[in-house]
């Protein structure tokens, strides 16, 4: 079995306990418009523009067959939605300045990538899969985490829970521990920001937290300014969570002001014109007395 990857970054200590290797997988249902990942957000390989690194040797537009590339007013422009072999212009471009955001894995040769790095799993450490949405892949992400645990490695899933319950329990058995986001409570607002209804994510929090897994299970709200960032969401989120697990862990993450620059490799639009800053200190500690008012009493703080 074969699947998409974007990157792969080792020796992370954000994505779980101990020192992990963290495996982004292409593809995701949701289109939230402050993703920190768009280059991830499409389930195939997708091209990328780095301006800083063309020297605008015109190659890419004399191998251009479907128009994708056009030099006009003497800037490259790229039209990603034309059909052109991305593939080969990539491979044509002698600066590296158009690439491909994907790297095609079987499982086996997946795996293998993240066992180079098993001697560091030693102390608590492992796998973590992220993405986009892993499940988006789920067929691919079982086999993995399956063989994964063959070996005795620890897993990790960061995950939005859109995914269907049937599909959720079959790989449970596999997943030593989950990061699931609820980015907003309310329905409308969670639709109008990330493209889908929330209902389904909401069911599978509430099932994990009935369930005997519900230790094994963190829940994330992303904190973006105007958006998730606001009192009645974070307690709306609070009390939804200790409704079904008073000790439920939950976590807010700061807002991530480097996720922009990916933007403009990949010509999607950012949410923000001007980008804010991450918030400060005392700032968090706001936020936190607002979960911690919703009824939170396992409050993680990085």
């Amino acid at each position: 079995m074969k699947g998409n990857i974007f990157d792969v970054k080792r020796f992370a200590i954000h994505d779980g306990q101990g020192i992990r290797t963290t495996i982004f997988f292409k593809g995701c249902p949701l289109r939230c418009v402050w993703c920190q990942n768009p280059e991830g957000l499409e389930g195939d390989a997708q091209v990328l523009y780095m301006e800083k690194t063309c020297i605008h040797c015109g190659i890419c537009v004399k191998e251009s067959k479907a128009h994708g590339v056009e030099l006009k007013h003497g800037n490259l422009q790229i039209f990603r939605d034309r059909k052109e072999d991305w593939k080969h212009l990539a491979d044509s471009c002698p600066s590296g300045a158009l690439c491909l955001d994907t790297k095609e894995y079987t499982s086996d040769a997946l795996v293998e990538e993240a066992l180079k790095d098993k001697m560091f799993f030693r102390y608590g450490g492992g796998v973590t899969i992220s993405g986009g949405e892993p499940f988006y892949q789920s067929n691919f992400l079982m086999e993995v985490l399956r063989k994964l645990k063959e070996k005795g490695i620890h897993t990790t899933i960061e995950t939005s829970l859109f995914v269907k319950r049937e599909i959720l329990e079959k790989a449970l058995p596999y997943i030593d521990h989950l990061y699931v986001d609820i980015k907003l409570f309310d329905a409308e607002k969670h639709k109008q920001y990330t493209g889908v209804d929330n209902h389904i994510i909401l069911d599978n929090v509430a099932w994990l937290l009935h369930s005997d897994r519900k230790k094994d299970v963190t829940i994330r709200t992303p904190l973006i300014p105007g958006m998730s960032a606001t009192e009645e969401n974070i307690t709306a989120i609070s009390k939804f969570i200790t409704s079904h697990y008073k000790d439920a862990a939950y976590e807010l993450l700061n807002y991530n002001p480097l996720a922009k620059a990916k933007y403009a490799l990949t010509g999607k639009q950012y949410c923000f014109k001007e980008n804010p800053a991450l918030y400060t200190s005392k700032q968090m500690e706001e936020f936190y007395t607002m979960a911690k008012n919703g009824g939170i009493t396992n409050l993680i703080i990085v």
